[in-house]
């Protein structure tokens, strides 16, 4: 039998999640998490056969957004209410402030390097602008760049040589040269989009960025030269992000704002994220 590719299929129940569903990330097992879900405040564990429970319920009036895992095997959360990145102990399931800084608008989404380094979004929506910040191992916190348009998705590419961060107002995705100690320069634009806007954006073994058009309802997949490929067609119109997972890495989970759930569509190639759990 030949597998249909880049079709997408509802894999949660419809307002499971709230609204506010984000994050996602695929463990090492193959269990999705992402935030949101029957409430705010918590996190969501998915099973690869699409059964939903709650993880952890966030401390303090924290709501998360993004979502990745270290080498080390602990979930780090973007904390946009209390600005912090949250640790979670995936065994104990507590939970610790791993960084935190006041300045930051709201940390968004995060990507993540195989040396740890964590980049993360900061948009200010009112303002319809943002930075990009670095958080490095031991929860130091450093501006890498002021005075953007709204930042919201990024990601390391699989050669960790560049730093890719989309601006959801502005319809942009750019690229920026990254060191091996997390410094970035000689911004270049990769592609801009004449209509709708974007939110998360993931990364496959090849460089090919996966980047969801909200309102649209699709994801584009656009090749590191900055061509779009193709686009997949979901049910839902305000797809927030994506994250690869699936036994070979090439099942891509989409979450929804809109339904309130997840679909799923299979990928030629495995994901970024899947690649980092196979080298240890």
């Amino acid at each position: 039998m030949i597998e249909e590719l880049f079709i997408s299929h509802i894999f949660t129940e419809r307002d499971g999640f709230t609204s506010g569903i984000e994050g996602p990330a695929c463990d090492a097992d193959g269990n999705l998490y992402a935030v949101n879900y029957a409430c705010q405040h918590t996190v969501g564990k998915v099973t690869p056969v699409g059964k939903c429970s709650v993880f952890v319920e966030l401390p303090d009036g924290s709501i998360g957004n993004g979502i990745r895992f270290n080498s080390a095997g602990f979930m780090l959360i973007a904390d946009y209410t209390n600005h912090n990145i949250l640790k979670v102990d995936m065994g104990t399931q507590d939970i610790n402030i791993y960084a935190h800084e006041p300045t930051m608008n709201q940390p968004n989404d995060i990507a993540i390097g195989s040396n740890d380094i964590v980049y993360a979004s900061d948009p200010n929506w009112a303002e319809s602008t943002g930075q990009i910040w670095r958080i490095d191992t031991d929860g130091a916190v450093t501006l890498l760049e002021a005075d953007m348009g709204t930042t919201n998705g990024i990601e390391v590419s699989p050669d960790e040589r560049t730093l890719y961060v989309n601006e959801s107002v502005q319809r942009n995705i750019w690229a920026y040269e990254l060191s091996a100690r997390g410094e970035v320069r000689d911004k270049r634009l990769l592609i801009q989009f004449p209509d709708f806007g974007f939110d998360g954006m993931r990364c496959d073994v090849e460089g090919n960025l996966y980047v969801t058009r909200h309102g649209k309802g699709t994801i584009a997949k656009i090749s590191p030269q900055g061509e779009v490929l193709l686009e997949v067609e979901l049910a839902g119109k305000q797809c927030t992000n994506l994250a690869f997972g699936g036994p070979d890495g090439r099942t891509c989970y989409v979450t929804l704002a809109d339904r309130g759930n997840i679909e799923y569509f299979r990928t030629d190639l495995p994901g970024r994220s899947w690649q980092l759990f196979q080298r240890g």
